[in-house]
């Protein structure tokens, strides 16, 4: 009797052992995943602040002047362009 009750200890004491152990394996499954996603957030929150940053810059109508006379050599109607070369 005593090798039963014994033997169905075991059983029973593998058998915690064997969830605790998938249970560990599994939180630190997730725990990676989440901080894999918490530096994706952060990239993601970052990126949107930029964005952000630039719709307030571009939405005033003399950074957007600024930024196509720079980047496109725009000019008014009424305007000459000298264009110097070193």
């Amino acid at each position: 009797m005593k090798l039963i009750i014994v033997a169905i200890l075991i059983i029973i004491l593998t058998a915690v052992t064997v969830q605790d152990y998938l249970m560990f394996r599994e939180k630190n499954i997730l725990e990676n995943k989440l901080q894999r996603l918490l530096v994706k957030a952060e990239a993601l929150e970052k990126d949107r602040a930029e964005i952000k940053s630039g719709i307030e810059y571009f939405s005033r109508p003399e950074n957007l002047e600024k930024e196509l006379r720079a980047k496109f050599n725009y000019k008014k109607p009424e305007e000459k362009m000298i264009i110097v070369v070193p």
